[in-house]
């Protein structure tokens, strides 16, 4: 297997409006960044995943941007910037950037000249249709609600944003916008970066003559269009070939066959994607928010697939937890006092043990956990805002079952604000945060479990250790074991004479696992535990939440 830096490496994702606040005004920042990279260092992580930090009038965080080369103002400086980097760099940690080209906001200057006349010299450079019967070019649905497009007046025509309204949709067939996408990356590059996370790069490309969808489903025509690989193996060729860099793609309605082209051996494209399936497995009509929904047979069916997929000819990108996505440890774990610690380390256990590379978001190493809102209030997410307004006014929930949804589901369960002590706001700023924080921040905080060795803090920076130590981690091939069980997520990993035998108990009931016939019996190094008792022998049985990792040399 061709080994690179990267399939080594394990990445934490900052989201710096939640992150660190250094100058009292509620809002996380880049000197925020900057104070806490001792912390980092000591948890051993390899890459920053940074969330945009770039000039944004923040209709939607920050994933609106205004002007690619500028720093959002609540952020900081460019030298502040400049200063982050370098103190990364200094650390022995890599920076990697959102890239967020589907759109723009319609406050960035290409955007203000697109909508001005239909001449100006940049008006191809987003998609633009007439109204089709008096009304919208077709019937596609936004990912933020309603229509996926704009009415503007200034020259009568529509403009198409799969997002919100805020963000319209650049027009990839344009080959200069294209460029201009591309030089920009190359300044960054040239900056001294180490990569990019690209945002919902699967979109860029859309089928031609924008068809009406089923249900106004834009799916078929906007994911993995006729022409995003070419766009993107031209990308690789004019910027991303010609540095060593990280690059991963959001890849919304990604399948394993797509992702073999964005991800491949070759390097033609990318190094990695972000798919959805696993984080898609309790939507549905079925939803019942008293209970945990995601069924693990159906999990382990789906990192299986992943896997085995991808092995030899691909590479995973590894997550329970992002900006998008709510706590995983409420998701899927036990958030309660007495499991979530050793839940959360489960939790961990079953991720970083597969092949791939691991993304930690901020407070997952702490096991933070998702959020009581109170009421409609307290969101701040534009997604959740806006399906909170649909779907109580059109009868499909009524406010208590939705706002419901929204604390199971929603957003903003990842982005209050990242728990430093047990002082006011958690030790995230001196001022007023601009989102409520949690209020178990007073027994969840990184200044009590990094002074705690059982912690889960501890825990994660064993687990990152063994990536970097035990190349079985890394390049080992994955079986998967008991796959229908509903209460065991057991594989093994193994590399030439190594195999690692990792078994997670997802229940808090003891569960029996069925130990591989060639490893029954023999003895084998514990590599991590989350319990403190252990014999020689893998046991064959789990107490709640257990998870083992055991090493055999056959």
């Amino acid at each position: 297997m061709d080994k690179k830096w990267w399939k080594e490496s394990v990445v934490y994702q900052i989201y710096p409006r939640s992150f660190c606040d250094s100058n009292g005004d509620g809002i996380g920042d880049l000197n925020g960044i900057t104070s806490k990279m001792d912390y980092l260092k000591e948890l051993g992580i390899d890459v920053i995943w940074l969330s945009p930090v770039y000039q944004s009038p923040n209709a939607d965080n920050g994933y609106d941007i205004s002007d690619y080369q500028a720093i959002m103002e609540e952020f900081g400086t460019m030298e502040d910037y400049d200063r982050m980097l370098a103190s990364a760099h200094e650390h022995g940690i890599k920076i990697v950037m959102d890239l967020v080209v589907n759109h723009t906001s319609d406050e960035h200057q290409w955007f203000v000249e697109s909508r001005s006349s239909k001449d100006n010299a940049k008006r191809d450079y987003y998609i633009w249709r007439d109204a089709k019967d008096g009304h919208e070019p077709n019937n596609w649905h936004s990912c933020f609600s309603g229509s996926a497009w704009k009415y503007d007046e200034t020259t009568d025509m529509y403009y198409l944003h799969m997002f919100a309204e805020k963000q319209p949709d650049l027009n990839w067939d344009n080959p200069v916008v294209r460029d201009d996408v591309f030089k920009m990356m190359t300044w960054w590059c040239d900056k001294g970066i180490d990569g990019f996370r690209m945002d919902v790069i699967s979109m860029i490309s859309k089928v031609e003559g924008l068809p009406d969808g089923v249900d106004g489903n834009y799916t078929p025509y906007v994911c993995n269009g006729p022409h995003v690989h070419e766009y993107l193996q031209e990308m690789n060729e004019k910027v991303l070939s010609r540095y060593d860099l990280l690059t991963v793609g959001e890849c919304p309605a990604v399948t394993v066959d797509e992702a073999k082209k964005y991800a491949n051996s070759n390097g033609t494209e990318l190094s990695m994607v972000f798919q959805f399936e696993h984080m898609d497995l309790d939507g549905g009509e079925t939803f019942k928010w008293n209970e945990r929904k995601i069924p693990l047979s159906g999990l382990k069916a789906v990192m299986n697939k992943w896997q085995t997929g991808l092995e030899n000819c691909g590479w995973n990108s590894l997550y329970w937890c992002n900006h998008d996505q709510p706590r995983m440890l409420s998701r899927m774990g036990n958030d309660s006092d007495e499991y979530r610690e050793v839940s959360a380390k489960m939790l961990g256990t079953a991720l970083h043990m597969m092949q791939g590379t691991p993304y930690v978001y901020q407070g997952e190493e702490l096991g933070m956990t998702n959020v009581p809102f109170g009421s409609m209030e307290n969101i701040r997410d534009i997604e959740s805002i806006n399906a909170f307004n649909e779907l109580t006014a059109n009868g499909t929930f009524d406010e208590e079952t939705m706002f419901r949804y929204i604390c199971y589901k929603g957003r903003d369960n990842a982005r209050t604000p990242m728990q430093w002590d047990d002082s006011e706001n958690a030790g995230f700023t001196t001022g007023t945060p601009w989102i409520m924080v949690n209020p178990n921040y007073t027994k969840i905080n990184a200044k009590e479990q990094v002074s705690r060795k059982d912690s889960v803090f501890h825990y994660y920076k064993k687990l990152i250790a063994l990536r970097h130590t035990e190349e079985a981690v890394v390049y080992g091939s994955f079986n998967l074991l008991m796959p229908e069980d509903e209460e065991v997520f057991a594989y093994t990993r193994t590399l030439g004479s190594t195999v690692l035998f990792i078994a997670c108990n997802y229940s808090q009931n003891e569960a029996a696992v069925e130990i591989p016939a060639e490893l029954a019996g023999k003895k084998a190094e514990l590599l991590i535990s989350n319990y403190d008792e252990q014999g020689e022998t893998a046991a064959k049985t789990l107490r709640a939440y257990e998870a083992v990792v055991w090493k055999y040399t056959l």
